[in-house]
């Protein structure tokens, strides 16, 4: 590894350490000319994949769109940008568990909103409205009626009341 301060290849790893569930080894390293220490990261090299719009039109998957997007759903919401990194990265390891070079627009926004829905019921409606394309108040209705009719049947099946 490339030094940074003297630009010497020659170095030791000190420690080497898991992070990101995993996913990523950190480890710090010491330049054996000039014994400056520095840290690097190792992760998997993940096969990119194209987005199908409906439309038709294919383009590179842009992890920081997809990232935009959650967060001005959860804007103003107790969300945490950690939980939302966290929903991406679930949807995303779903994605390559598919091992498809090409994933449709649907697809992507399904596995969003399945996981918004147990995340934020508010923010899950917000995403809907503008995945789903809402022109009309009756859309936003209909949607938040069938979060109620979710909660209700939860409610039942934890409860596990007769009168449900």
């Amino acid at each position: 590894m490339l030094c940074p301060k003297c630009h010497s290849l020659d170095d030791k790893v000190i420690d080497s350490r898991l992070c990101q569930e995993g996913e990523r080894i950190r480890r710090r390293r010491e330049c054996l000319s000039c014994c400056y220490r520095f840290t690097t990261y190792e992760e998997i090299e993940q096969v990119e994949f194209l987005i199908v719009k409906r439309d038709g039109r294919r383009e590179p998957f842009d992890r920081q769109k997809l990232l935009s997007s959650l967060i001005k759903a959860c804007e103003k919401r107790p969300i945490a940008l950690q939980q939302i990194e966290q929903t991406i990265t679930q949807v995303l390891h779903y994605i390559y568990s598919l091992y498809q070079q090409e994933i449709s627009t649907k697809l992507l926004g399904d596995q969003m909103m399945k996981r918004l829905r147990l995340l934020d019921p508010i923010a899950y409606v917000r995403y809907a409205s503008v995945y789903r394309a809402f022109q009309e108040v009756g859309e936003f209705l209909q949607e938040i009626q069938s979060l109620e009719k979710l909660d209700n049947l939860n409610d039942c099946t934890k409860a596990s009341t007769p009168s449900c």
